[in-house]
């Protein structure tokens, strides 16, 4: 069965119900590092973070009251992912239910995107607004830690037994969208892989504030080197140590560069060992189970959105019209400003990701309140698809910290592509959550053209580097004369390689022409 929430149905009424006004009443996360030793299965991380939840509650059977479960997909499972690895864990959902002796109705499983955690909370707090739904528990988890270090050879995973594999049978919800994240053209060129697009629209906005290379990279720097800060004060993050700007920007060793201008520091730490969950329930269920309204944080207003999905046929590279019009109707949903905000978690996957976002919601780059309540993907960690379950639990515990105060979460899946928002506080709404259905993006206007020879302009590049540090290829976003669009790559020499990251004009022309089949760049 397949479960498609981009269409939503109207609530008979917005009127204050407790029957249909969902509520926030539980939480936990769980970091198995190294050096705590605790080696637990992606499954027992997900019971983990839910068991904690629990806990946080107050109330010891408030697992068994639930009717859903929803697990967040597995890295592993996701349909662009070749390992053997992959299905390892037949039913997900199940095998976490299982794991902690309860058997809700609905068992529902994810798809890829970074922005399902968020996604989930809009999305089930519609269904209790609906009256569809009563109590719901959103656990996600990765062990890809401790799975890349066990499995650390390909035949090693032929043989996973025990807490690493399971069939317990029976069916689930699958929960998003299945389309894969970039076209075959961009595939070809390289663009399938976050950490090689990314870097696409940090060039583009090196352009777009006008600065030379080191001072974008300076900016970058500072940027998540605030972010690093926080991970630092965080017991549940990855890295706890505050790196300098320099520190992050410099290349090393040990901090290689992967695609020109990130370095390894400022990318998303993808292999941690980390679990995070809450409930969400109906307020009228949370007073028939006595949970203390201490614990009760609310969901003001929420907005999901999809930008032009393909990120070739985007019309520029430093701008999101998908966040600016989220934010705005979540706002608006909550009756608030910007300005009214008092913390936020900003999705941090990538530098350029941050600065876009404060740039579509009207947040300085070294905004006061701070960028994040984790410490950022690259600091916290980054666990595949469920990054923002941890920004959501950490939200909730500032919102309990600071009752009369508003907070703002945003995630993002694929490449800027899928963003989902929520917006927090302890204190209650005076009236229940309109149900929207996912905001519409103006289409795109840019005609792109996937043989091409001529003149062009270049939009955007970045350079991909090898293990020891070498400049080994290119992609490249071009303009043609005719106003049309190709993707390109350059001589991989390493003299071309460098002469790219090295020119300082905003305005680079060349010609295309077509070497074995590809669009090929010419100075």
């Amino acid at each position: 069965m397949s479960l498609n929430p981009s269409k939503q149905e109207e609530p008979n009424s917005t009127a204050l119900d407790l029957e249909t006004l969902p509520v926030l009443v539980a939480c936990g996360q769980k970091s198995d590092r190294p050096d705590l030793g605790d080696n637990f299965s992606p499954i027992e991380m997900m019971a983990e973070a839910a068991l904690l939840a629990s806990q946080d509650s107050g109330i010891p059977n408030i697992l068994s009251s639930l009717d859903t479960l929803v697990a967040t997909g597995l890295t592993v499972d996701a349909a662009q992912v070749n390992s053997p690895a992959s299905g390892l864990y037949e039913n997900v959902p199940k095998s976490v239910a299982q794991a902690l002796s309860i058997s809700p109705e609905r068992l529902v499983y994810t798809q890829t995107g970074g922005n399902t955690p968020q996604r989930l909370v809009n999305y089930f707090a519609q269904q209790i607004s609906l009256g569809k739904a009563k109590s719901v528990l959103l656990t996600g988890g990765e062990a890809l830690n401790t799975m890349s270090r066990r499995f650390n050879h390909w035949s090693k995973f032929l043989l996973p037994k025990g807490k690493w594999k399971d069939s317990p049978g029976g069916s689930y919800e699958s929960f998003g969208d299945t389309k894969p994240g970039n076209s075959d053209y961009e595939g070809r060129y390289g663009m399938n892989l976050p950490v090689n697009v990314y870097p696409l629209f940090e060039n583009a906005l090196r352009v777009h504030y006008q600065r030379t290379h080191a001072e974008q990279r300076e900016a970058m720097g500072r940027l998540f080197s605030g972010l690093s800060k926080t991970a630092e004060d965080n017991p549940h993050a990855w890295f706890r140590s505050h790196a300098s700007a320099e520190e992050l920007i410099r290349d090393s060793e040990s901090n290689r560069f992967i695609a020109y201008p990130y370095t390894k520091r400022l990318s998303s730490m993808l292999k941690v060992n980390q679990s995070a969950a809450v409930i969400l329930m109906s307020a009228a269920k949370a007073n028939s189970l006595g949970i203390s309204e201490d614990k009760w944080v609310y969901l003001h207003g929420y907005a999901d959105a999809n930008d032009i999905w393909n990120v070739s046929e985007r019309d520029d590279f430093h701008s999101s019209p998908a966040m600016r019009v989220m934010a705005k109707s979540a706002l608006r949903m909550a009756n608030k400003n910007i300005d009214d905000m008092s913390f936020f978690d900003i999705y941090s996957c990538f530098p350029s990701a941050v600065q876009i976002a404060c740039d579509e919601f009207g947040i300085a780059h070294d905004d006061s309140r701070g960028l994040s309540l984790t410490g950022g993907l690259p600091y916290f960690g980054g666990p595949g698809n469920n990054y923002s379950m941890h920004g959501i639990v950490e939200l909730m515990h500032r919102a309990r910290e600071n009752p009369n105060e508003f907070g703002l979460l945003n995630a993002n899946g694929w490449y800027l592509t899928k963003h989902s928002m929520g917006i927090y506080s302890k204190q209650r709404p005076s009236a229940g959550l309109a149900v929207e259905s996912m905001l519409n993006v103006p289409p795109p206007k840019v005609r792109l053209v996937e043989e091409a020879t001529g003149k062009a302009q270049l939009e955007t590049f970045t350079v991909l580097y090898s293990k020891d540090n070498q400049p080994r290829k290119s992609i490249l976003v071009a303009a043609l004369e005719n106003g049309r669009r190709c993707l390109a790559t350059t001589s991989q020499s390493a003299e071309v390689l460098e002469s790219l990251i090295s020119a300082e004009e905003f305005r680079i022309e060349g010609e295309i022409v077509k070497v074995n089949d590809k669009n090929v760049f010419e100075f």
